[in-house]
């Protein structure tokens, strides 16, 4: 006879709520080893030793190893990580400020993103394969994000409306060419510059809201 009873010996229940609470440790140890990781990086390079940055996160050693296998696979994670943190700001500043305000506040932001992933550059300008992918990546999440952002300040009349995305992308870039030890201050100023820039153009065309 059967003396199972409802939930007990089976341990269907118990297992799947352990596999559930795994899953969210888990999750946790990767993004602190993903936060770590860009801080380690943005500090002491892209060759810090592993050891350091499973200390900054509170993890091991293995740790690092069992989500990261190789030392690109780490920064791919935290370069992508940092595309979508910056690509998702955009939405929350829209939904907060006027058209163009969210605009010079994102493309502050992605100053921000900018100075920090000067800490990959040695990785991903080394021609490593592993890194093939990420250019596309940046284009496929910030574009988008950028251009949708344009063209609201525009149709509201606060930005000029002939500017493309991807130049205004890489005009930013280059700004932050003068970015050390992670002080952004200088480029900011200069991006602030930038988009004051596009707002008198604006004002100069007489454009007026739909």
């Amino acid at each position: 006879m059967n003396n199972k009873t409802e939930g007990s010996s089976d341990g269907l229940k118990p297992r799947e709520h352990n596999n559930r609470h795994v899953r969210a440790d888990a999750q946790r140890n990767i993004n602190s080893l993903l936060q770590a990781a860009m801080s380690v990086f943005a500090t002491s390079g892209v060759d810090a030793p592993v050891r350091e940055i499973a200390e900054k996160a509170g993890v091991g050693v293995g740790t690092v190893y069992r989500h990261f296998p190789q030392r690109s696979n780490l920064i791919e994670a935290v370069f992508r990580q940092e595309v979508d943190a910056c690509a998702d700001a955009a939405e929350d500043l829209a939904s907060q400020y006027e058209p163009g305000e969210a605009l010079a506040r994102w493309m502050q932001r992605y100053v921000d993103f900018i100075a920090a992933k000067r800490g990959l550059a040695a990785a991903l300008h080394s021609g490593n394969p592993a890194y093939e992918t990420l250019p596309a990546y940046f284009d496929k999440r910030l574009n988008p994000v950028l251009r949708n952002l344009l063209e609201t300040a525009a149709a509201a009349g606060e930005m000029r409306a002939d500017v493309d995305p991807d130049v205004l992308l890489r005009a930013v870039a280059s700004l932050c060419s003068t970015v050390q030890n992670g002080d952004s201050s200088q480029a900011r100023q200069m991006v602030s510059l930038l988009i004051d820039g596009l707002r008198y153009r604006a004002s100069l065309s007489g454009h007026t809201h739909p």
